[in-house]
């Protein structure tokens, strides 16, 4: 049996897309692991700039690499760094986050200008300052976002974890005997599940477009690694000869981002009880006596 909040996303068309794209990305860095059409990193100088068909559904570049091939590596970065990015920033916004609204009234505003500062600095200036003392690397690009919306994520979520404390069902449960962090696991941060959600894709949407930013300038990942920030560098310099190479990495790139916006509306959407009693009372006809 599906589960309530996952029909609910898959009954609206933004959500069937976006949920699509994701899987399909998620498939194709998974089979990337095993299989690639060709070796990415393969140059036929025979095959230089030759037009989609076959064998190279997507064409070749000027090194005779398969674009398909590069896209499917570039995949695999894709996924690693918006898990990771996430990862981070699940921790840093939820540490924050609690830290901010569950604590003594010192360490609550303690946190909020920290946070205050924090958020001023834009995530990928940080990148960019970090790679250049550390070198370019992916581990740069997960921390580096994956600390400045955690932040955007404490900011966000905070005030919510405030309005849900004052709620009487968690002083039942206080009352009831649960520490803290009991009442934080099994009642905050569900309640605050809907907004937490739509900053985490957020984050992983634009964890993936730094990452390709940041490669795309050199400040990224490194040679070594397949990357579509890398390859939309390489074939930018020829798009006046060959315009068609460019548009397969720049299209992956703007449709994965896309979908994890749209994907973090949608679920928002479904997990948020507020907005689905809404729904259904707007559904509802109206009873004329």
């Amino acid at each position: 049996m599906m589960p309530a909040w996952l029909q609910r996303l898959l009954a609206t068309g933004t959500g069937r897309f976006a949920t699509a794209v994701v899987l399909l990305v998620i498939a194709t860095a998974l089979v990337a692991l095993v299989w690639t059409p060709f070796d990415p990193l393969s140059a036929d100088v025979r095959n230089r700039w030759a037009p989609p068909g076959w064998p190279h559904l997507l064409g070749t570049d000027g090194t005779g690499r398969d674009i398909l091939s590069l896209i499917m590596a570039g995949a695999r970065t894709t996924v690693f760094v918006a898990i990771g990015a996430g990862i981070v920033a699940t921790v840093v916004g939820v540490l924050l986050a609690a830290l901010g609204a569950l604590t003594a009234r010192w360490v609550r505003e303690t946190v909020a200008v920290l946070v205050d500062i924090l958020i001023a600095f834009p995530v990928l200036i940080i990148a960019m300052m970090i790679s250049a003392v550390w070198g370019g690397s992916l581990w740069v690009v997960i921390v580096s976002v994956g600390i400045g919306f955690g932040v955007n994520i404490a900011r966000v979520t905070r005030p919510e974890l405030r309005r849900v404390q004052r709620s009487d069902f968690i002083v039942a449960a206080r009352a009831a005997g649960l520490t803290p962090a009991q009442s934080l696991v099994r009642h905050l941060l569900p309640n605050v599940a809907p907004v937490f959600i739509v900053q985490l894709s957020w984050s992983m949407a634009v964890a993936v477009l730094a990452e390709a930013g940041l490669s795309y300038l050199g400040f990224g990942a490194s040679v070594a690694d397949s990357s579509w920030g890398i390859l939309l560098a390489d074939l930018q310099r020829y798009i006046g000869v060959h315009p068609l190479s460019v548009l397969w990495p720049g299209l992956a790139i703007t449709l994965t981002v896309l979908s994890l916006n749209l994907l973090g509306d949608a679920l928002r959407e479904a997990t948020d009880p507020t907005l689905s009693r809404r729904a259904a009372e707007v559904r509802l006809p109206e009873v004329v006596a």
